[in-house]
Order: C-alpha cells, then structure tokens, then sequence
C-alpha cells in the first residue's frame, strides 16, 4: 500500500519538477522550437496527471476482475475506496473544467468573428473602424479563413514600413496555427496548476517566433522593433488589446521589453555542441521520468490488486 500511495505521490507530483525543466529548456532554444518543446511538455505532464488519478481510480475495478469482494478490498487497503473516489471527483472536475474552457474558446472567437464582419478589406485584412489602437489574428472558424483585424486607430497610428511589421507578426500567427499551440496549453492547465508556468512562458515564446518571422519578411530586424514598440505602446495608451486572451494572438501582448530586447540583440541560433546535447538530454530525461512515472503507477495498482487477490484465495 505505501509503494502505491508513493508511486500516486510522484505521479501527481512530477509536473512541477517537469515544468521547471521544460520552461529552462525552452529558455535556451530559438523560439519555434521552444514553442514545440513547452505545447509537448504541457501535453505530456498534463496525460501522466490524467494517467496516475485513472490507475487511482480503477483499483475497485481492477479489484473486481480479479473477483475480490469489495469488504476485502477495504480489508487489504482501507484507503483504497476513499482515493479512488477522490481520484473520480477531481477527473469528473477536470472534464469539466476542460469543457468550460473550451466553450470559453469558441465563444471568444465567435465574438472576434462578429466584430471581424464589421470591417472591410482586401485578401487576408480586414480594418475595423475605430480608434482603439489594436491588432490580432483572427483563426479560421466554420469555413472561414484565418484573417488579419486592425483597427483603423492603428492603420492611422503607423508608418507605412511599420504596418507592413504587424502584418508580417500577424500573418506569422495565422500561418504557424500558433492558436492551436495556445489552446493546447490553456487547456492542460486546468488538469494541473504547475503547467500554468507552461503557459505563460508559451505565450512569449509565440510572440517571439511571429516576431523573428516579421524581421525575416521585412529584413530588418531593428525595424521590427521599433514598429512592435510603437504600436504595443499606442495600444497601451487606449486600453490595451483585446488580444491577448486565448485564442486570438495580437502583436502588442506578451512583455515587450524582453522581446524588444532580443530583437535588437543577434538573430538566435540552434545551440550547438554541449549546449545542444544537454537540452536534449534534459527533455528526453522529463519525458522519460513522465513515462517511467506513469507505467510504475499502472504497473504497481496492477500488482498490488494481484497480491491482494492471492492473499484473500489464499484464506
């Protein structure tokens, strides 16, 4: 029974260790990568919290294929009942709250497609009237196409060269379905609270790659700098956007003095040699842990409900 409440323990425990991992991972990594890096960590550490509590949860099942009475069950392991109700109380709370969020997604992007239908524009641009200052990717939604949506107060707040920046950001966003990744880990958040570092740090790390993506398109790497600053802080002085919730990404969220700052620093590059190495073995040491964790809970309920049916035939 304490090998099993152990193996729980860890299972339940090891997203916080395996977050740190993936966010220090990601730190070291070009931006497109380490957007794949944290949406697999999320997934991952998310499905082995899932894994540990339905091993929890079947031990009265595991229990009835091997045809132990439940009083015995409660005999061997008074706790068992206890945690395996408590195992379905917080999965029947994750589905719902999955659920919740999900609806909180369709209903955000149906809202952003009905103020999107207010405004003209050619090819993948719409402007909407206004004088907010904002702009965001709008993802495609029931046969419709993904779009740019800017504000006229930004279009009037923008050099042409800068425009052509935001567009690139946004277009970035559109075309790498950075949407997908976003809801992805805002989802897996409410299966554990650790993963919301995940998150956060995904986030930023999608700003960084449509930003790095811009300064390819427009060539300049300074320029997309100071076209992201000018329009994030003209956005910041009418309210800020409407784009930093999920799922819609916007070229002003996310902290833009570190992305200024990494776009006027040097273009960044796969590491290399023992940098390179020792990332590797980092995220292949977390997905190993995740997936040893995992199968020695299945493994560990499995045998233990085995030891307690031969004990109780053996009476």
């Amino acid at each position: 029974m304490t090998s099993v409440l152990v193996l729980v323990v860890l299972a339940l425990a090891f997203p916080w260790g395996g977050a740190a991992v993936a966010g220090r991972l990601a730190g070291i990594l070009p931006p497109r990568q380490a957007c794949w890096v944290l949406t697999g960590a999320t997934v991952l550490l998310a499905g082995g919290t899932i894994a540990a509590l339905i091993g929890l949860f079947h031990v009265p099942f595991l229990a009835s294929l091997e045809r132990i009475p439940l009083p015995r069950v409660v005999d061997v392991w008074p706790a068992a009942l206890p945690l395996a109700g408590a195992a379905g109380a917080v999965l029947l709370a994750q589905s719902l709250l999955v659920l919740r969020r999900w609806v909180q997604h369709r209903s955000l992007l149906r809202r952003a497609w009905l103020l999107a239908e207010q405004g003209t524009g050619d090819g993948d641009l719409l402007v909407v009237q206004g004088a907010e200052v904002d702009a965001f990717a709008l993802p495609a939604y029931r046969g419709r196409r993904g779009r740019v949506v800017v504000t006229s107060g930004m279009m009037r707040t923008l050099r042409g060269g800068e425009r052509e920046v935001l567009l690139a950001h946004e277009r970035a966003h559109l075309s790498g379905r950075h949407h997908v990744l976003s809801a992805v880990a805002d989802l897996a958040t409410v299966v554990h609270p650790a993963l919301r570092s995940l998150r956060a740090s995904l986030a930023f790390h999608l700003e960084r790659w449509a930003d790095e993506t811009a300064a390819a398109v427009v060539g300049s790497r300074r320029a997309t700098a100071a076209a992201l600053a000018r329009a994030a802080l003209a956005g910041s002085g009418h309210g800020g956007s409407r784009g930093g919730a999920y799922p819609l990404l916007s070229a002003t969220s996310g902290p833009l003095p570190q992305r200024v700052e990494a776009l006027l620093g040097p273009e960044p590059a796969t590491p290399r040699g023992s940098v390179r190495r020792a990332g590797a073995a980092a995220l292949a040491s977390t997905v190993a842990a995740l997936a040893f964790g995992s199968l020695a809970l299945a493994y560990g309920l499995h045998e233990y409900v085995e030891y307690a049916a031969i004990a109780v035939r053996g009476e």
